[in-house]
C-alpha cells in the first residue's frame, strides 16, 4: 500500500487477480446474467403506464408483428409503445449504464469507495450549468446542451478533488468537499429557480431526476456519447487495474499516472453530463452501482479487473434506474408516479447504501484540523475587545434589519413604532420586519451553538448541524406535516398550526439526530463514521422531503420550497418564542458543561483520565445540539453553513477554549443570519432571495477556503 491510499480505500477496493480464461469466462458469464437481469426488469416496465395497455396487449402485438398480421388495435398498442414506454425505459438504461460506469471510473481515479458522481458535485455542477443557460435566455441548440453539463460537471469536480487532496483522499474529506461544493451550487440553482420561475419552468422536479420523455430524439442523441465514453474507459482498463496498486507502483510500471487520471476524470465526466442532459440529475445511481458490483468481486474475481467491472458497474446502474421507476409506478400507480421522479427512488437507494459503507470502514481518515480550529490562546483583553466589537455588530445587523426593505426608513421611525406612533406604511413595514429580524437573529444564534457543540463533540471542525442529518430531519418532519394537512392556513400564523410544525420539526430533527448516532455506533463513536452517516441520512430526508414536496398541493409547493431554502417571510412573533426558549435552556447548560466540550475536542483519553464520563457527556451535548437546530429550522426554515462558519471565526478570534468561544460564535451566528436575511431583501427587491440561499452562498466559499487550508 503506498503513502496515498488509505486503509479503507484499500480496502474497499482491492486489487486486480491474475488473468486466467476461466476467470474470464466467469466474468462473461456475469455480464450475461446482468443483461437478462435489465431486460426482465425492462420487461416488467414496459407494461406499466397510464393507458391502460397491459402484457397481454404487448404479448398479442409481439405476436402480430411476428406473423405479419398487425389489426387496428394492435396499432394503438404500438403507438403507446413508441410514442411513451420504450422512450422512458430507453433514457432509464442509457442514464444507469452511464452513471454506472462514471461512478466506477470515479472511484478508481479516487480509490475511493464513496467517490461518485454525487459526492464529487459533477451532478449538481451539471445541473446548475443548465438551470444558469435557461435562467439567463442563452440559446444553446440540443446538441450543444451536453457540452454546457459537461462543462460545470468538469469544474465541479476538478474543485472537489483539489480540495479533498486528490487520489486516495480519506472518504471524509473527499464526502464533506463534495457535500460543501454541492450545497453551494445547489443554493445557485435555487436561487436561480426562484429569481427566475418563468423561464425554469419544470426544471424543479427535473432536478431530482425524470425520465420522462417526448420521444426517442434524446435518448439517440445521447447513446453515441454514452458508447464512446464507455469504450474509453475499456482502453484504458488495464491502466486502472494498475494504478489501484497505488502511484509509485503503477509509475514504477511504466502507467502515466497523471494522464490516466485525467482520462478517467473526463470521461466519467463526460457520463455524467450526457446522464444529466437527458434525464436529470438522478441522485446516487453512481454511488450505489459500482459499490454493489465491487461486492460482488467477491463472488466473481473477474470484476476486480476494469474490462470487466466497467460493463458490469453500467449494467448494474441501468437494472437500479429502471427498477426504481417500476417500483415507484407500482406502488403508487403510474398517475401518482407523474409527480414522483425517480431520481427520489434511487437517492434513497443510495443514501442507505453509503449508511451501509460508511459502517462497514474501520477508520475513514483523519480530517486535519485548520489554524483557525486549533488557534492558540488569546488574552483577556482581546475576548474582552472581540465580544464588544460583536454585541455592536448585533445591534447594527438588528437595526439595519429593520431599515431596510423594498421601503427604508429611519432611525426616528423605529423610535416612534416603539412607542405605537408614526404613519400606517411605517407601522406596517416594522410589525412585518420586526419578526423577520428576531427570527434570523435567534435562528442564528441557535446553530452557531449547535455547530460549536457539533464540531467538539466530533473532533470534526468541518462538521456541523446540517451535514449530521439534524436540519434535514427537521425540516422533512416539518413538511410532512405542512403537506399532510391539505388548506391549513400556512404561514398565516394560525397557533394550532404552528404548533404542529414545531413539534413535528424538533420531533424530526431528535430522530434523525438518534439514527445517525445509533448507526455510528460500533463499540464506540468514531468521529468520521458519525459525519459519513450524518450525510447519508442528510440525502436520504432530502429525497423524502422532495417527494412529499412533489406530491402536496401545487398551489403551495413554492411556498413551502422557499421555506425549505431558508426564509423568515411571514414569520410571528409566535413562532420566535420556541428559539428564544430552546436558547434560554441551552446557553446556560453550555457553559456548565464548557469545561467537557474543551476536553471532548482533544480526544477519547483525556476525559477519561480526569474522570469525564465520555459517552454521557457527549450524548447530552449532541441532543441539546439537536434540539437547537431542530428548533431553528420552525422560526427559519432549513439553513446551512451557519452552523460550520461562526464557531471557526469565533475560534480565530478568541481562541479555542469553549468559554470564550460560545458567546462570540453565538453573536456571530445571529450576525451573520441576520445580515443574510437583510441582504436577500433588499438587493434585488421587491423581491427576495431565502436567507438561507445567502448565507449558503456567502459560507460555501468560506467551506472551500477552509479545507483547502486543511488539506493533507
Amino acid at each position: 500500500m503506498t503513502a496515498t491510499q488509505s486503509p479503507s480505500t484499500a480496502a474497499a477496493l482491492p486489487q486486480a487477480p491474475a488473468s486466467r480464461p476461466a476467470v474470464w469466462a466467469t466474468g462473461g458469464a456475469a455480464l450475461v446474467v446482468l443483461a437478462l437481469a435489465v431486460v426482465a426488469v425492462g420487461s416488467w416496465h414496459l407494461t406499466q403506464g397510464t393507458s391502460g395497455v397491459g402484457t397481454a396487449d404487448l404479448f398479442r402485438l409481439l405476436t402480430s408483428a411476428l406473423t405479419g398480421q398487425e389489426t387496428g388495435d394492435d396499432a394503438a398498442v404500438r403507438a403507446v409503445l413508441v410514442g411513451s414506454r420504450l422512450p422512458r425505459l430507453a433514457a432509464g438504461v442509457a442514464v444507469g449504464f452511464a452513471l454506472g460506469v462514471a461512478g466506477a471510473l470515479f472511484q478508481s481515479i479516487a480509490r475511493n469507495a464513496l467517490a461518485s458522481p454525487d459526492t464529487l458535485a459533477v451532478t449538481a455542477g451539471s445541473y446548475v450549468a443548465v438551470v444558469a443557460v435557461a435562467a439567463f435566455g442563452i440559446a444553446v441548440p440540443l446538441w450543444a446542451s451536453g457540452a454546457v453539463a459537461f462543462a460545470g460537471g468538469i469544474v465541479a469536480a476538478g474543485l472537489v478533488l483539489g480540495l479533498a487532496g486528490g487520489a486516495g483522499s480519506s472518504s471524509t474529506r473527499l464526502v464533506l468537499a463534495g457535500s460543501a461544493v454541492a450545497m453551494a451550487l445547489q443554493a445557485a440553482a435555487s436561487a436561480l429557480l426562484i429569481l427566475f420561475q418563468a423561464e425554469t419552468t419544470g426544471l424543479f422536479a427535473w432536478g431530482s431526476g425524470s425520465l420522462s420523455q417526448l420521444d426517442l430524439t434524446a435518448f439517440w442523441r445521447a447513446l453515441p456519447v454514452v458508447l464512446l465514453a464507455t469504450l474509453g474507459g475499456l482502453v484504458v482498463s488495464r491502466r486502472l487495474d494498475v494504478l489501484g496498486l497505488g502511484d509509485d507502483t503503477a509509475g514504477a510500471l511504466g502507467v502515466p499516472v497523471r494522464s490516466t487520471r485525467a482520462v478517467g476524470v473526463l470521461l466519467a465526466v463526460l457520463l455524467t453530463a450526457a446522464a444529466v442532459t437527458l434525464a436529470g440529475p438522478l441522485g446516487f445511481v453512481g454511488l450505489a452501482a459500482p459499490v454493489v458490483a465491487r461486492l460482488l468481486a467477491r463472488v466473481v474475481p473477474a470484476l476486480h479487473r476494469h474490462a470487466i467491472l466497467l460493463p458490469a458497474a453500467g449494467l448494474l446502474g441501468a437494472f437500479v434506474v429502471v427498477l426504481a421507476d417500476a417500483v415507484v409506478r407500482a406502488v403508487i400507480g403510474a398517475e401518482e408516479a407523474l409527480s414522483v421522479p425517480t431520481g427520489v427512488a434511487t437517492t434513497l437507494a443510495g443514501a442507505l447504501v453509503m449508511v451501509v459503507l460508511a459502517r462497514r470502514l474501520r477508520d475513514a481518515g483523519p480530517s486535519r484540523r485548520p489554524p483557525a480550529a486549533v488557534a492558540g490562546p488569546r488574552s483577556t483583553r482581546r475576548f474582552a475587545v472581540v465580544l464588544g466589537v460583536c454585541v455592536a455588530l448585533a445591534v447594527g445587523v438588528t437595526v439595519l434589519g429593520l431599515l431596510a426593505g423594498s421601503t427604508w426608513l429611519r432611525t426616528g421611525d423605529i423610535a416612534l413604532w416603539l412607542e405605537g406612533q408614526g404613519p400606517a406604511v411605517v407601522r406596517f413595514a416594522l410589525d412585518e420586519r420586526a419578526p423577520r429580524v428576531l427570527a434570523a437573529l435567534a435562528a442564528g444564534a441557535a446553530l452557531a451553538l449547535a455547530g460549536t457543540m457539533v464540531q467538539a463533540t466530533a473532533r470534526n471542525p468541518l462538521a456541523e448541524p446540517g451535514i449530521l442529518g439534524i436540519t434535514g430531519g427537521a425540516g422533512l418532519g416539518a413538511v410532512a406535516v405542512v403537506t399532510a394537512v391539505a388548506g391549513t392556513a400556512w404561514g398565516n400564523g394560525v397557533a394550532a398550526s404552528d404548533g404542529a410544525v414545531l413539534v413535528a420539526a424538533v420531533a424530526g430533527g431528535l430522530l434523525a439526530f438518534a439514527l445517525v448516532y445509533l448507526l455510528a455506533w460500533r463499540g464506540g463513536l468514531h468521529a468520521d463514521r458519525l459525519v459519513l452517516i450524518g450525510i447519508g441520512l442528510g440525502y436520504l430526508t432530502t429525497a423524502l422531503t422532495t417527494f412529499l414536496l412533489l406530491r402536496s398541493d401545487p398551489w403551495n409547493t413554492p411556498r413551502i420550497y422557499t421555506w425549505l431554502s431558508g426564509t423568515t417571510y411571514g414569520r410571528s412573533l409566535e413562532q420566535v418564542l420556541p428559539v428564544a426558549a430552546v436558547l434560554a435552556l441551552a446557553v446556560p447548560l453550555a457553559l456548565v458543561v464548557r469545561r467537557e466540550l474543551d476536553l471532548l475536542a482533544l480526544d477519547d483519553d483525556t476525559p477519561r483520565l480526569v474522570g469525564v464520563r465520555l459517552e454521557r457527556s457527549r450524548l447530552l451535548v449532541l441532543a441539546v445540539a439537536a434540539g437547537l437546530a431542530a428548533t431553528s429550522v420552525t422560526a427559519v426554515g432549513v439553513v446551512g453553513f451557519v452552523g460550520l462558519v461562526a464557531p471557526h471565526a469565533a475560534r480565530a478570534l478568541v481562541g479555542a477554549r469553549h468559554a470564550r468561544v460560545l458567546p462570540v460564535a453565538m453573536l456571530l451566528g445571529a450576525v451573520l443570519l441576520g445580515l443574510a436575511d437583510t441582504l436577500g431583501r433588499t438587493v434585488i427587491a421587491p423581491a427576495q432571495l431565502p436567507a438561507g440561499l445567502v448565507v449558503a452562498l456567502l459560507g460555501a466559499p468560506y467551506f472551500v477556503w477552509l479545507l483547502a487550508r486543511s488539506r493533507a
